[in-house]
């Protein structure tokens, strides 16, 4: 399918795999998007701007570049920067349809209903979308799919005019009068209200004033209040509702002083915002920020998780809005198509761009059509046709996040004389085919399917979200494929035993390596090669100073399983290395926070007993120090102990250690794959015993028990 991607200051239309119908969304074939002058040519502009000039806006990026220099060198850290910056950008947000499929657990919409979508992160200019629930709504009858298409920006403009709470006879000023300034405009008109305009552009006025304004200003920089005020009979406007982009701050100053005493301003747009407390502070002046579509927008658990907030409580939400705009159009109480200049086929996207840029008039808004013929959406995407070498594992990623952008694939690369790089799999075709092309790949896919029935892949390395593991792994496995997840294996016991189950049942099963990277590290290869020939038990000691992280990041909720699943499991897996014994008890006890910050569920202390005698202790916080190394390890034997800095360095006493210092941690991801590598050529066992991989989950799952 066609998508259009922003590169370097161009529009381009690239075939990108069609996204899979997932839970909780619907799948939707474009007829129209909307290309709004504003936003978009704002992206196309940041797009040509040199990197080292955002590096000195952006100083935080710059910032976490150098930290992950020091931290996986400079090799890694060009790709994930690459991966990062070539791609392109998809863009669009507002896109009218027909419904081609429904994922899990929706059940109130039907294949061919037509439909209009919202969403920065999916809305895109694209023959095909996948849209969350709570972004989509039903078009009503007697509304086109060109009017349609304008959506998300009429409910920008909806939820200013909400904020703005006007009531019957009120006198509403709109600053600024493009695409949502004119639709401000109308929705006030709707609401009973006298609405004056200003804008630079008196063609822009011309317009809004057909829509129904009552009066209009041409903005001078010096009277523009005081016409306000004439215009209102000394009283001054009950509010200003500021659809402007600009970076001064005047604009602000002057609606404060277009207001009546207790008048409220409400700011849709992107200004300057260095206010002057005099401008509202004597008239006692409310400044109100309107959140693009409404309530809902940008709470994870609303627009992807289908959350719906009871309308008792919150009358108005994103997806409410975007059906009364809808609404709004077929009542005839909206109209858009007068500010669409022309209508450009998708091939064409780079024309429309570029009319966007370079027309007089400049126009207010283009759209974009797409074609409507039978035609075979293709979810795979060829990038090269390279001759598979036998010789080599041909490997298929599946799951291209920024971890296996920034570590897994440059290792791998770094490993051509062990691996070729079949396949690129992600959920988004986009990032597939992009990450295809920058390493390498025969083909991008959006389907993990069409990846099993390869038969010349060998391997598949799963590295997406925790809560697909298990189910993947067993997929491949039964297709015949060697597989490295990531960690964790499983997220929970039953899933833990089918696979269990499958290695019982098949004798000569491909192998499995759970991405348990850190005994493969140099450090911890050191370790073992002096505790495997202690005399008496092990007392481990070792300190994961994790970090915060939000409790509503993904790895909290049921995708990551929480961090004693997902991360702790590492630790475990050390433990069963150095140990090399059975687990015979399991001991855990966490904080109970004062309040909601802190979780108890990464503030704990887990103790494990194994069968020849050791005890190894782990303490698992996020509330430590960042100025504290993040891992630490303490290990006692034999009149012995060896100190582990956050593989950067470690020291021995009563043991001599062999010389190994980093200025980065080097936690053994390259050793990993490559030992992987090794296995698979020379047909032995797995570099990790399968029941060692499966005892680190099953240490995690009776801690997350206790916890």
């Amino acid at each position: 399918m066609k998508q259009v991607l922003i590169k370097k200051g161009c529009a381009v239309a690239e075939e990108i795999p069609v996204p899979q119908v997932e839970a909780g969304k619907v799948l939707v074939r474009t007829v129209n998007s909307c290309i709004s002058i504003g936003t978009e040519m704002l992206r196309m502009h940041a797009s040509t701007v040199p990197l080292w000039k955002r590096a000195l806006k952006e100083r935080d990026k710059v910032k976490k570049v150098l930290n992950m220099v020091a931290e996986k060198g400079i090799v890694q850290t060009k790709e994930f920067v690459k991966s990062k910056l070539e791609p392109g950008a998809p863009v669009g947000y507002s896109v009218s349809g027909m419904v081609l499929g429904v994922g899990a657990g929706v059940r109130d919409v039907k294949v061919g209903e037509r439909v209009a979508c919202a969403g920065a992160q999916c809305a895109y200019h694209a023959d095909v979308v996948n849209v969350p629930r709570n972004l989509l709504v039903k078009i009503p009858n007697g509304v086109t799919f060109e009017e349609a298409s304008t959506v998300t920006l009429g409910s920008i403009a909806m939820q200013g005019v909400r904020r703005a709470h006007t009531t019957l006879g009120e006198c509403f000023v709109v600053i600024g009068l493009g695409v949502i300034g004119q639709m401000a405009v109308q929705m006030l008109k709707a609401s009973g209200c006298k609405v004056i305009v200003s804008d630079l552009d008196s063609a822009r006025i011309a317009m809004a004033m057909e829509h129904g304004a009552d009066y209009a200003i041409q903005p001078d920089g010096t009277t523009d209040a005081e016409q306000v005020v004439r215009l209102t009979d000394g009283i001054g406007a009950d509010g200003v509702i500021i659809t402007a982009a600009a970076k001064s701050d005047a604009i602000v100053s002057t609606a404060f002083k277009m207001c009546r005493r207790k008048g409220r301003v409400i700011l849709v747009g992107d200004v300057g915002l260095n206010l002057n407390r005099a401008d509202f502070y004597e008239k006692e002046i409310d400044f109100f920020i309107s959140t693009s579509y409404g309530p809902g927008r940008y709470d994870s658990l609303y627009e992807e998780k289908g959350l719906e907030y009871p309308v008792s409580y919150v009358r108005w939400t994103e997806n409410r809005n975007l059906q009364e705009v809808l609404n709004l159009m077929a009542a005839k109480k909206l109209q858009v198509m007068d500010m669409v200049s022309k209508i450009y086929p998708v091939a064409e996207a780079d024309a429309a761009y570029e009319s966007l840029k370079t027309a007089s008039p400049k126009p207010l808004m283009v759209l974009l059509s797409y074609p409507q013929e039978d035609r075979q959406e293709v979810d795979v995407v060829t990038i090269a046709t390279h001759a598979v070498q036998k010789e080599k594992i041909q490997l298929a990623l599946i799951g291209a996040g920024g971890f296996a952008k920034g570590m897994h694939l440059p290792n791998i690369k770094q490993l051509s004389n062990l691996y070729q790089l079949r396949a690129v799999m992600s959920r988004t075709g986009t990032n597939a085919e992009a990450v295809a092309k920058q390493f390498g790949a025969d083909y991008a896919t959006t389907n993990y399917e069409k990846v099993l029935a390869d038969d010349d892949v060998d391997l598949v390395l799963i590295a997406t979200r925790h809560n697909l593991h298990a189910d993947m792994v067993l997929a491949a496995l039964q297709a015949g494929k060697h597989v490295l997840v990531e960690k964790p294996l499983a997220i929970n016991a039953e899933e833990l035993v089918k696979i269990e189950r499958f290695y019982r049942e098949n004798e000569k099963a491909p192998l499995l390596l759970t991405g348990f990277n850190r005994r493969h590290s140099r450090y911890m290869q050191e370790i073992a090669r002096h505790t495997s020939a202690r005399q008496n038990p092990l007392i481990i000691h070792y300190t994961m100073n994790a970090g915060y992280i939000p409790l509503d990041h993904w790895v909290h909720t049921e995708e990551g399983a929480g961090r004693n699943i997902g991360e702790a499991c590492h630790i475990y897996d050390v433990f069963n290395f150095l140990t090399g014994a059975k687990a015979v008890s399991v001991s855990a006890s966490s904080i109970q926070p004062n309040g909601s910050y802190y979780s108890a569920k990464d503030n704990f202390i887990a103790t494990i007993t194994y069968d020849d005698g050791s005890v190894a202790n782990l303490i698992y916080t996020a509330a430590g120090s960042k100025e504290y190394p993040k891992e630490t390890m303490d290990v006692f034997f034999d009149g012995k102990m060896i100190i582990l800095d956050d593989y950067k360095s470690m020291k021995g006493y009563g043991v001599k250690l062999a010389a190994i210092e980093t200025k980065g941690s080097e936690k053994g991801q390259f050793e990993e794959i490559e030992a992987f590598g090794k296995a698979i050529k020379a047909g032995r066992e797995e570099p990790i015993p399968l029941w060692q991989q499966l005892q680190a989950m099953q240490i995690a799952f009776a801690v997350e028990a206790q916890i």
